[in-house]
């Protein structure tokens, strides 16, 4: 009886993996234009992030380019504690999450104000035009953004000029190691919002406008429609940001911070992808900089991990 029912088991097995071959190929044969369309995304993340991966290997050794990856010697976590026991690795630390907690405490809920105050607009012509404004700054360069800020913090900038008229002395914005992390997150929160808030205002755009009608009849005011209709609609997406920002806590685009830093500012500025640049590229110490930036990107794994963890626990919404 048990090699009977182990036969019809087999059968319906191979029946199913029969079907599930026959819908791959429909969908293969029906979809093939979309398949070939996504090719060359796929092929992209193949060759420049998955492919370079083996390269993590010259982390647990002491890479010599003339010998290369597998012929250098193997030495183990030796890089990984010279960077725990360094003394720069507790000012890396905190200067990276204190930036990236500011940007959390600022920046990120930025967008969704704006997103908010611009869904109450009811002027389309001004409407527009706030959101033309508030998304031109994303699409200047980096470059030109740290040039403005040099410009304007200077000590015979415009913003001196403007502290000097009303009786106060010069400031080195960007020679003053306490002013640093302002002044970083304050322009990008500048270049950043206006185009941070598009997913919040499409998210917006997707809920039922028969609630809000509803609430009018109740009486509800504007105040009331957004703290009770639109927040909570929106909530999903807000979840999802902040799981994909907190993926990010422990990285800083080196770009922005190398433009505006200088040794005057290390006390506060220097951060773990800066610390790499220097180490890496100007010093040559490939080993070092590889185990610093493994680490870097396990701790934002296990930053995203928890994050959605924890969403899944307290709320409906997770990433995945």
């Amino acid at each position: 009886m048990w090699q009977v029912t182990n036969k019809k088991l087999m059968k319906a097995n191979s029946s199913l993996d029969i079907s599930k071959g026959q819908i791959i190929r429909k969908d293969l044969r029906r979809n093939w234009i979309i398949y070939l369309m996504a090719l060359p995304v796929i092929a992209y993340y193949v060759i420049f992030h998955y492919g370079p991966m083996y390269g993590l290997l010259i982390a647990f050794k002491d890479y010599s380019p003339a010998e290369g990856i597998w012929g250098s010697p193997w030495v183990g976590f030796k890089h990984f504690d010279s960077f725990f026991n360094g003394i720069y690795f507790w000012r890396l630390i905190r200067n990276t999450l204190l930036i990236n907690v500011y940007d959390l405490i600022f920046a990120f809920p930025a967008a969704i104000i704006l997103a908010l105050l611009l869904n109450e607009i009811r002027q389309m012509m001004f409407k527009r035009f706030v959101q033309t404004i508030s998304y031109l700054p994303h699409f200047i360069s980096i470059v030109v953004v740290a040039g403005m800020m040099f410009d304007f913090l200077s000590r015979d900038g415009l913003i001196n000029q403007l502290l000097g008229m009303i009786g106060f002395e010069p400031i080195d914005f960007l020679k003053e190691a306490g002013w640093f992390r302002f002044v970083f997150v304050s322009s990008g929160i500048w270049q950043g919002v206006g185009w941070g808030s598009i997913i919040y205002l499409a998210a917006i755009a997707n809920i039922d406008p028969t609630l809000y009608e509803a609430a009018k009849i109740d009486g509800a005011s504007r105040w009331r429609q957004i703290f009770h209709i639109t927040i909570p609609g929106i909530m999903p997406t807000i979840v999802i940001m902040l799981i994909l920002n907190m993926g990010h806590m422990l990285s800083v685009g080196s770009e922005k911070v190398l433009l505006l830093y200088n040794p005057l500012t290390y006390e506060t500025a220097d951060v773990i992808s800066t610390y790499v640049y220097r180490k890496g590229v100007l010093e040559a110490s490939y080993s070092f900089t590889a185990a610093v930036g493994l680490f870097n990107s396990v701790i934002s794994l296990i930053l995203i991990v928890s994050a959605n963890a924890i969403s899944k626990r307290v709320s409906e919404n997770k990433l995945w």
